[in-house]
């Protein structure tokens, strides 16, 4: 009987385990702890001048399938869009960003 016990208590604490890693996972690719991230954005969007935030948000990823963005909306109706994970600037709609972003190799 105590080893009946002592195999149902291993099982419990492994999908526990499993269970816990899945979790962190599946909250990291949704951008829920991105204490470190915020701090980036915020310094690369603080430099914007004069126009402010008038709004944030996160994002799903619909053209990579998969993660998130962040969307800084201002007030003079621009926007730039940062990789959730990385903090890196992946679109924007200023013209003086263009050269910023990675363009890749289409041909």
């Amino acid at each position: 009987m105590k080893s009946f016990i002592v195999i149902v208590l291993g099982i419990l604490v492994a999908v526990l385990l499993v269970g816990g890693a899945i979790a962190y996972t599946f909250m990291d690719e949704l951008g829920v702890n991105m204490d470190n991230v915020d701090s980036k954005i915020k310094d690369k969007v603080s430099n914007v001048g004069s126009s402010d935030i008038v709004k944030e948000e996160v994002k799903e990823n619909g053209q990579a399938g998969t993660g998130s963005y962040r969307e800084v909306s201002y007030g003079d109706g621009g926007f730039r869009q940062f990789d959730s994970k990385t903090g890196e600037l992946i679109g924007s709609s200023y013209e003086s960003d263009q050269s910023k972003l990675n363009k890749g190799d289409f041909d």
